[in-house]
């Protein structure tokens, strides 16, 4: 029976595709790429879902999935801000990035309020929902990404480095190692110092929720207190497309960990 709503997470670099139903979200595939490497993943959904939800944040890819929803009848909801069942303590709401008020909606919905998520994925992206459940703003710095392309382009000499695989070395002993040291202390000295300014600046010990392609890596023996949620911008795309966030649990409801949920 196709009952089932396609989920659609349209990065920069990749994109992300599940299958949700009964607020869950199940047969989840990554693609490198935008629609086209995508295609396969989604036409496989397509026989068991009657609709598609998408958040992008490649503007340029969304008539290829437009004409997809149009050919195989699915109904197509292109998530914006006016999905968003919370409050909008920001000025021009229609400018927030889609995948951002996924990610907020999602941590809410799973781990109460107040939270800060954040999202390592070609951006590093921040947002944070306060006690009384209003998205207040959030934070956009370059991602691993935009870091490792910025230094190949912009030298001579240094290589594109490999990203995801491999810890913090005890000192650069290679070229490699000395990238990949400065990115990964680096990044987590940027991270404790956004968590801590939001933190004073709201006077919120915000529940701290991560996801994205590199978040688990970025985290690793960082010993920062993060949940990582792998399908939490699938999960929060699906929410948002089915209606308001019904039952969403309060701060001191949600402290129950999902199996999959992993702690850093």
């Amino acid at each position: 029976m196709a009952d089932g709503l396609i989920v659609v997470d349209v990065g920069n670099t990749s994109t992300a595709v599940g299958l949700w139903r009964g607020g869950k979200v199940t047969r989840v595939a990554h693609c490198d790429g935008a629609f086209a490497e995508a295609r396969a993943a989604v036409e496989r959904l397509a026989a068991v879902a009657d609709a598609l939800a998408y958040v992008s944040v490649v503007p340029k890819a969304d008539a290829a999935w437009r004409a997809f929803a149009k050919a195989r009848r699915l109904k197509l909801h292109a998530v914006s801000w006016r999905d968003f069942p919370l409050a909008l303590d920001y000025p021009r709401p229609e400018t927030i990035g889609a995948d951002r008020l996924a990610d907020a909606a999602g941590a809410v919905a799973r781990y109460g309020a107040p939270v800060l998520v954040m999202d390592f994925g070609t951006a590093l992206t921040a947002a944070i929902v306060t006690r009384d459940r209003v998205w207040r703003g959030g934070v956009i710095a370059p991602g691993f990404p935009l870091m490792r392309d910025y230094l190949f382009e912009r030298t001579a000499k240094l290589p594109r480095m490999e990203l995801g695989r491999g810890g913090v070395p005890k000192i650069g002993r290679s070229t490699e190692e000395a990238m990949r040291f400065g990115a990964l202390v680096g990044y987590r000295g940027m991270v404790r110092e956004i968590v801590a300014t939001l933190r004073a600046n709201f006077n919120e010990d915000f529940r701290l929720v991560a996801t994205g392609g590199f978040a688990r890596w970025a985290l690793k023996g960082s010993g920062l207190d993060f949940t990582v949620d792998p399908t939490l911008t699938l999960y929060g795309t699906g929410l948002l497309a089915a209606g308001p966030l019904r039952g969403a649990p309060d701060a001191k409801t949600a402290t129950k960990r999902t199996k999959k949920e992993v702690r850093t």
